[in-house]
This record gives C-alpha cells, structure tokens and sequence, in this order.
C-alpha cells in the first residue's frame, strides 16, 4: 500500500504472514496518558472533598422550609416556630425579587408568623391606637423577645424590633408577598394605590414591585407546575406504556434490520417521508378549518407568551408555520435521498455489516443503559452538591452604631450581645442582621466551589460518554479482527473492551473529556456574561460575545467529532489520544470527501431511524391523549394540558431510540476505520488475507488490473498473487 502508510501506522503497517492466533491490533496495548489519569484521580479525590464539605455545612431543608434571620426553620416540628409555618420580611422594599428571596439573599429582618398580615397598619398607628386588639395583632409580626412597655416607639423601630408597617400579603412558597394585584393597568395593594411607610410619609405601592417585581410570574410560575404535576399523575402509567412502545418498535426496528437491512432502510425513508407527508395535509386541514373563525387571525406576536399552550393552536398562524417547517424538512430530505443514492447503497452495506456485529454482541445493546445510569450518577451528586453549597450560608450579624466605636463591623451574637462590654463602651450600638453568607475560608470561596462543582460535572459526563465510545468500539472491533466470526470472538466482548478501556485508557479517556469539558464551561461563561449584558447598551460588546459563542459552538461540535474517531484509534490501536486524534484527523483529511460523505450518509439514515420511531409513536399519542381514537375515547384521561404527556412520550422515546441506534452508528463507524487499517496491513493474498466478511468487500472493494512486479515477488519471498492477478483497491478511498 505505500510507505506513507506504513509510516502512518507505525508497527501495525508491517507486513507480516498470516498467522492464525492474531486477533488484530486491539490486543497489542499499554498505559497511555499516565499523567492525565492521575490528574483525573486526583480531581476526583478532590470532589468528593467539596461534596463532604458541602454536605457537612450544608442544609437541604432551607429549599423546603423558609428560616428566619436567626437561621430557625419557620414551621419545623418541636420547635418554638412549629405553629409558624410563614415566613414575613420587615422591609420588602430591600429585597430585589422573589428570586433572591428563594435563595435566602434578602438583606432585612426576618422572622416566622402563623399567618400573613390582611391590612396596612403602621407601628406608630398600632402603638397610639385606641382600638383593643389592634397592638396585639401588630405584635405577633415582631421578634419574639419584643414586649409591649413604655419603650419609645422610635426606639422600637431603630432595634429593629418590630417593623415600620405591615401591608396586604398573600403566602407564596411559605413567604409573604404584597398582594399585588392590577386593576385595568393601576397597581393596587388591598385596594390602595399608597402605603404608609411608618416613617410619617406614604408612598406609591409600585415601589414594593421592586422587592416583588416578579411575585406574578412566579406565582403563574407555580400555578403552571402544578397542573403539570397533575396530569402526570393521571397519566404517568400511559406514559410508561408509550415508553414501552417506543422500546418494543425500537428493537423490533433492530431485529429487522438484522435479517432484512436493505429493505428496511429503504421502508423507512418511504416511511418518513409519508410521515411528514401527513403532517403537511393535517397542518394543511387545520389552518383551513380555522378560516372565518373568530380571533383565528390574530397573530402569535400580539399573543405573546401564554402558560396554556392550547391558545396557539386556535391561530391560523400557528398551524401556518407548522406546514412551512415541516414543508422544508420533506424538501430537504428528498433533495438529499436524490443527490446521495448511490452512497446510500454502501451505506446500507456497512448497516448490514453493524447488523450482522450487533447480532454476535447482543449485550452492546444494553451498554446504553450502563451509560445513562454513570450519568444520571453524576448528575446527581452535582445536584446535591449544588444544593448543600447554596444552603450553607449562614446569618452574619455585626456591630452598628450611629457614634463612633471601636467595635463597629466586628461580628457579633445577637442572643449574647446584651451580656458583653459591647454596650458598655457604646451605648448606642446594636446586633443587627449583615447579610448571608460567612467569613470562613470555605464561605468566602464558595462561588469557586461552585464552579469546581460544574466543572467536574462536564469532565465526568464527557468522561462516562467517553468510556462507552471506546468500549463499543473495542467489542465491535474484536468481531471486526476476528478471522472466523463468531469463533475467534472472546467470550464476553463487551465486558473485555470494558476492562481494556479502564486498565490501559483512562488517561486517554480523562484527557479527551477534560478537553471538551474546558469548551463548554467556556460557553457556559459566555453564556452568563450574555445575560448580564442584555441590559446594556453597547452594542460592540453584544457582537464580540455573539462571534466568541458562535465559535466556540463549532469549536465544541469539531472536538465531539473529532473525539468520536480518536476513540475508536484508541479503542483498536492503544494509542494516547494525542496520537489517536492526529491518526483520525489524517485519515479524515487524506479521504475527506468520501469517507465524511459516507459517515453523514449512515447517520442520516439512521437519523430517519430515529425519525420513524417517534413520529410513530408521537402520532399515536396525539390521537390518544386528544380523545382522537374512538376505541379508547373514555380510557384517555382528562388533562390540563394534552402537550404534557405527549411531549414526554416524544422525548422519551427519542432517547430509547437514540440509545438504541447510537450502538449502530457507533459500530458503522468502528468497522470502517477497521476496514481503512485492513486494507493498509494486508493485500488479499494467502500470506495477508483481509479480516473483512465476503459480504463486506463484495460492496467496498472493487478490482482492477494491477501489473505484477517480480522485485515485490522476490521482497515477499515468492508470495503468492490475490485471486484472478488482481489487487483490491477500496471502492472510495482515493490511490496512492
């Protein structure tokens, strides 16, 4: 084949004689990318020292129960605030938004009530009030330590002991929100547009929007989720049936495809395109059926964002864009079944070939499930990692005074404070609430923390997608270099590529994920630095940012790509992964129409795969879940929403189908680098017999007359011609 190939290949391109104990190059490994296992230990090591961490300092509760500014929960069995299930603010003003609030950040008193004030009542009205009943009903929003007396009130508000007023709030998540409420485009709190402060001034109540500009949309928020919830529980066992569907066509998709590949794939394309032919006419009847009809015409800009997403499907509009999209998607995949017929047929030829590997290693089919359950580990130790860091704050309190005093700003205890020489040396100063947070190493350090925790999440995942990449592609590379298939197979494939990944690649395997991982925290940067400028102005800096994500989008698409080969290199040479990702990106390069037309086409087809199993099972449930199906009208439940558990049948069986069929494109992929470095070690001869099936050459290999020459005869020790004097050449690759 050429010394530049034997070069390329290093050992592996040495000719040699047929011998019948060789299993091919998978066997012949060692340890590679040392330092970056050792690196991924170590970060490993160290994330399970924040999670300690995190879980030691922190407290889940404060997600659920809301806790005073004295760190107490508000409504937690024996304890004094068991019977005060709410939480109440002294000065909502000060708070940003509710969702600050969430995240316990609010900078004001707090304390837990048994119930939300119903009225607008000032300290100063309530302290001077004549009406029995009106102080006792003030008192119970002050802290529990606060005594009526003779205390001046202006004493009372300074020591934060009772707060200024009180307005209409209604309980939201356990705390207590202004009764917002707006009146034909007047903004009203129990029917008053102004509030006394207790200061002796009253204010506009659109000043309490800041400290609940968002109380609305999270209380629709909520309203939304519920019904959400609702209709999973109503519908959740018919959700698991159309999993089970999706689960059932998948692999009887499968099993099809081993026996009958060609016919399959061609059905399915006639399939898919009779699918979206469908939904063209469907969309088509929908938007005529609409014409004539009242509000039909009103377009989604004036409707704007709804929570009930059946409002859109009674615009024409709607329906309208529905026909176009799925116009454009029927165009496209007819051009591309025109303009890539003939590539299609040798794409089927390696499907074939998958089906046929697939078959030998049935247990490759349920490696997915192994993956997504490393994931849904990793998943959710960040989460409850992320959890335990936002809920360790604690309530700092320091020294305030209004004279000057040497102990202003210290830390303080507010339940001691009264005992210590504090007030002895400054009368006027006070133990009020600073902020939350703390003043440790591990408080002050905690945004890092935090970015460690997602870090750690991307390698990991990228890491468990990694492992899997490379122990498919070592169980189908074993099939692909034994000689006699199944015979020369090990017993359990799956599992030896397993143990092979993780003894000898792990470095490999952490280097490449850390890569992509360093990527997407960048993007994720991005990302935040775009919503923090979507306030301002300048527009030069919004482009920079726009062509930074854009580039790093393709950046991240290129390294998965590139990725993908490189472990297959890995996974059937026991290269490092600098040198696996260079062999790839050669390979690529030196047949880099051909080979990336073919890898395109047989994801293509397979996408259509993927296509066939949802819209199927999509359809099925849009005519279930929308009392469409006579024979089970009364079975199919009431819903809120009908879109609920549609979509999640779509997405789920999306995700079987993808886990299913990943396992084909990932075979696809491992047998035609397979079929490049066969060629490259051997020639067809008795002495170098190719490892590929007849199946396999009869569609990528053609012949053509090559002279003989006697010095090649001579160099290989009188070694014999291929069959008929020919030498085969692969049917895309270009000659050297």
């Amino acid at each position: 084949m050429g010394g530049q190939r034997e070069d390329y290949y290093g050992k592996h391109g040495t000719p040699q004689k047929y011998d019948p104990t060789f299993k091919g190059p998978i066997y012949d490994r060692g340890c590679t990318d040392i330092i970056c296992c050792v690196l991924l230990v170590v970060a490993i090591v160290g994330y399970v020292v924040v999670g300690v961490v995190a879980w030691t300092h922190g407290d889940p509760r404060k997600v659920i129960y809301p806790t005073d500014s004295r760190g107490q929960f508000c409504g937690q069995q024996g304890t004094s605030n068991q019977n005060k299930p709410f939480l109440f603010y002294f000065d909502i003003v000060k708070c940003a938004s509710p969702l600050v609030l969430l995240q316990f950040q609010c900078p004001t008193t707090q304390i837990c009530v048994s119930e939300c004030p119903d009225r607008f009542m000032t300290y100063l009205s309530a302290s001077g009030s004549q009406t029995a009943g009106d102080m006792d009903y003030y008192r119970q929003f002050c802290v529990p330590e606060f005594e009526i007396s003779q205390k001046a009130a202006v004493e009372v508000l300074r020591d934060k002991e009772c707060p200024a007023m009180i307005i209409p709030s209604t309980p939201l998540a356990r705390r207590c929100f202004p009764a917002i409420r707006t009146t034909k485009g007047v903004v009203t709190v129990g029917n008053e547009t102004t509030y006394d402060d207790g200061l002796g001034s009253r204010r506009n109540v659109t000043d309490l929007l800041e400290g609940a500009k968002n109380a609305n949309v999270v209380l629709e928020a909520r309203q939304l989720a519920m019904k959400i919830f609702e209709d999973y529980t109503v519908s959740w066992y018919w959700i698991i049936i159309g999993l089970v569907i999706a689960m059932v066509a998948s692999l009887i998709f499968i099993v099809l495809l081993r026996f009958l590949a060609g016919i399959m794939v061609w059905v399915m394309i006639v399939m898919v395109i009779l699918v979206l032919g469908y939904g063209i006419f469907h969309c088509y009847l929908e938007y005529a059926e609409l014409k004539g009809e009242a509000g039909s015409d009103v377009t989604l800009t004036d409707v704007g964002f709804q929570t009930d997403l059946r409002v859109y499907l009674h615009l024409r509009q709607t329906w309208l864009a529905f026909m176009i999209i799925l116009c454009i998607v029927e165009v496209l995949i007819i051009l591309l079944l025109i303009f890539l017929r003939k590539r299609i047929l040798i794409a089927i030829a390696l499907i074939k070939e998958a089906s046929r590997a697939v078959g030998h290693i049935m247990m490759s089919l349920l490696y997915p499930l192994c993956t997504f359950f490393l994931l849904c580990l990793c998943i959710a130790y960040w989460a409850s990692t992320a959890v335990f860091l936002s809920t360790s704050n604690e309530a700092i309190y320091k020294v305030f005074n209004e004279s000057a005093c040497q102990f202003s700003g210290q830390t303080c205890n507010p339940e001691t404070f009264n005992t210590t020489n504090v007030t002895k040396l400054c009368p006027d100063a006070q133990c009020l609430f600073a902020f939350y947070g703390g003043e440790t190493a591990y408080h002050k350090y905690i945004i890092a923390v935090q970015f460690f925790n997602v870090f750690m999440l991307f390698w990991l995942a990228n890491f468990v997608i990694a492992l899997g990449q490379v122990t498919l592609a070592g169980a189908f590379a074993s099939y692909y270099w034994a000689f006699k298939k199944p015979d020369d197979m090990p017993a359990f494939p799956v599992f030896s590529a397993f143990g092979r990944a993780l003894r000898y690649h792990t470095g490999s395997l952490a280097f490449g994920s850390l890569i992509l991982a360093i990527i997407q925290v960048i993007r994720v940067i991005l990302e935040y630095l775009d919503h923090r400028l979507k306030a301002a102005d300048n527009k030069l800096a919004k482009f920079v940012l726009c062509c930074l994500k854009c580039c790093f989008w393709c950046l991240e698409k290129f390294i998965k790509f590139l990725n993908r080969n490189a472990y297959i290199m890995i996974a059937v040479y026991g290269t490092n992964f600098c040198t696996s990702a260079r062999n790839a990106f050669s390979l690529l390069m030196r047949n880099i129409i051909r080979v990336a037309v073919l890898d395109k086409v047989t994801d293509f087809l397979l996408f259509l795969g993927k296509l066939l199993i949802v819209g199927g099972v999509g359809v099925l449930a849009f005519f279930f879940f929308t009392h469409r199906i006579e024979l089970v009208q009364d079975t199919a439940p009431s819903l809120n929403y009908y879109w609920v558990p549609i979509l999640t049948v779509i997405v789920g069986s999306y995700l079987i189908a993808h886990g299913f069929l990943s396992v084909y494109g990932m075979c696809v992929d491992t047998l035609f680098l397979c079929f490049c470095e066969d060629l490259e070690r051997n020639d067809g001869s008795p002495e170098r017999p190719y490892y590929m099936s007849p199946e396999l050459s009869e569609i990528l290999l053609k012949g053509h007359l090559e002279p003989s020459k006697s010095a090649d005869s001579q160099g290989q020790g009188g070694r014999t011609q291929t069959p008929r004097g020919r030498r085969l050449e692969p049917a895309f690759l270009p000659n050297n």
